[in-house]
């Protein structure tokens, strides 16, 4: 009696979970998410566009792109001096001052070469413009 009771639970003890985990899956596939329609809504991952890219960014990314932007459109110490007046008018950002001017030198040396970028090189973020030239210039 024994050996079967054994038997019966190790059955048990492999089917159960499986069973559980199935219906559990099939009940949260057809739970209407969107509201109280009268159709009936099931859960599947194309329902919805999923390329389309996140609307909030970190300030300092959309900054960085800005001042990136601008430096291809005009020059780098354009791009430096608004770096300049962006951290002074929002001091949360100055943590950030040196990757941007540093990513500011980088794009710099792409755009105008070593020597003239680093012709724009203005005290902003301890120099942080001048050591992305100079990282952009050994990296090349």
């Amino acid at each position: 009696m024994t050996h079967t009771a054994r038997r019966i639970g190790r059955t048990l003890a492999l089917v159960l979970p499986v069973v559980l985990v199935l219906s559990g899956t099939l009940a949260v596939t057809s739970v209407p998410w969107a509201g109280h329609s009268g159709e009936s809504q099931m859960l599947t991952a194309s329902s919805q566009n999923v390329s389309v890219r996140a609307t909030s960014r970190a300030p300092q990314d959309v900054l960085r792109d800005k001042l990136l932007a601008e430096l291809q459109e005009k020059d780098p110490s354009v791009a430096l001096t608004h770096l300049q007046r962006a951290v002074e008018e929002r001091p949360s950002l100055a943590k950030h001052c040196m990757s941007i001017a540093k990513a500011l030198g980088r794009a710099a040396v792409d755009r105008f070469g070593p020597t003239r970028a680093q012709t724009y090189s203005q005290p902003v973020c301890d120099t942080s413009f001048a050591n992305g030239v100079a990282q952009q210039t050994q990296g090349s």
